[in-house]
């Protein structure tokens, strides 16, 4: 597995993985990003060209990405529309993402023989009550609440219905929240430690009680790696590192971190739709495909994500005022 293609390989999690497998492998990465305002070049700077190759183009593109797959041992597909608040304000690009770009992903893997794995999210399961001792497993029933989750629950039962159906060589994963270097500052967490940076008072939904189960980048690049090392064909994994925080908890904590009174920060109206509770059990990756993951203590981890920001303004300055003028527009 020589030839890796990473789609969505310019965003967030998509770059943290190109560059974990540059680290740690000697994978060769074709990165297909179609580099909207979530994907940015800049994130891959500094890879080696003779291992890493940014594609410009669409999932969509079924003559592009066939291209691609016949040069391919295998596919990672990071690439989504992934903001909550822009599918309740446009959900039109989410299904041509999310749902037609996976089908063409699908359709080139079943023509190719392509090996798959196929990257998802944990809001695809809905939420929590605050006061469940339960989390998400791999039987957990399908229960999205927007526009964002509806298309990935989409995606993932294209991809099922493809292994099944088809033969497709394919897997899926579905993650808790990740956090980390690159990411956007629309997010919740680079949003309040760019807001701070820039003496700005973070911003909280409703009373902050919702709670997200966090996870660092770099472990769910480990656990993709190690599903497409040792994973089942046509299995389900569920990747999370016992990370769950309420994000008033998140907030006072950045604030303290970054030497500010955990109280600076204003609540501000609650988003559509706002799911309460997402927590992960991740026993079948561990206890499966041993598993485990490397930034467990979140504390830690969040301390040098706040440095990533101190010491890359000039990274994500150039979408801060935007992001914050979108926001300031809807009151939050």
């Amino acid at each position: 597995m020589s030839r890796l293609l990473v789609t969505g390989g310019a965003g967030f999690i998509g770059s943290n993985f190109v560059r974990y497998v540059v680290e740690n492998t000697d994978h060769e990465v074709t990165v297909l990003d179609k580099l909207t305002y979530a994907g940015n070049e800049s994130s891959l700077k500094g890879l080696p060209e003779a291992r890493v190759r940014l594609v410009r183009g669409d999932i969509a593109d079924a003559a592009l990405v066939d291209e691609l797959f016949a040069k391919t041992d295998a596919v990672v597909h990071y690439a989504a529309e992934s903001h909550n608040d822009n599918s309740l304000h446009d959900p039109r690009p989410f299904l041509d993402t999310n749902i037609v770009g996976t089908y063409v992903l699908l359709e080139a893997a079943r023509r190719h023989g392509t090996r798959l794995h196929h990257i998802s999210t944990d809001e695809v399961y809905g939420d929590l009550e605050l006061d469940d001792p339960s989390r998400f497993t791999e039987s957990t029933p399908y229960n999205p609440s927007s526009p964002y989750s509806s298309t990935k629950a989409g995606s993932d039962l294209l991809v099922r219905a493809w292994v099944r159906s088809f033969g497709v060589r394919a897997t899926i994963s579905n993650c808790s929240n990740n956090y980390g270097p690159y990411q956007h500052v629309e997010k919740f967490i680079p949003r309040q430690i760019t807001n701070v940076l820039r003496g700005i008072r973070p911003k909280l939904y409703g009373a902050g009680e919702n709670v997200r189960d966090w996870i660092h980048a770099d472990d769910h690049s480990s656990a993709v790696l190690t599903i497409l090392d040792k994973g089942e064909l046509g299995e389900t994994y569920l990747i999370g590192a016992d990370g769950e925080k309420n994000n008033k908890q998140v907030v006072e904590l950045i604030l303290e971190l970054m030497g500010a009174s955990s109280g600076d920060y204003d609540l501000v109206t609650d988003r559509a739709g706002h799911d309460m509770r997402y927590a992960i059990d991740s026993s079948k990756l561990r206890t499966d495909l041993g598993w485990a993951p490397a930034f467990p203590d979140f504390a830690e981890g969040l301390t040098a994500t706040i440095q990533w920001y101190r010491d890359n303004e000039a990274w994500w300055a150039p979408a801060k005022d935007a992001t914050e003028r979108f926001y300031a527009a809807r009151g939050q």
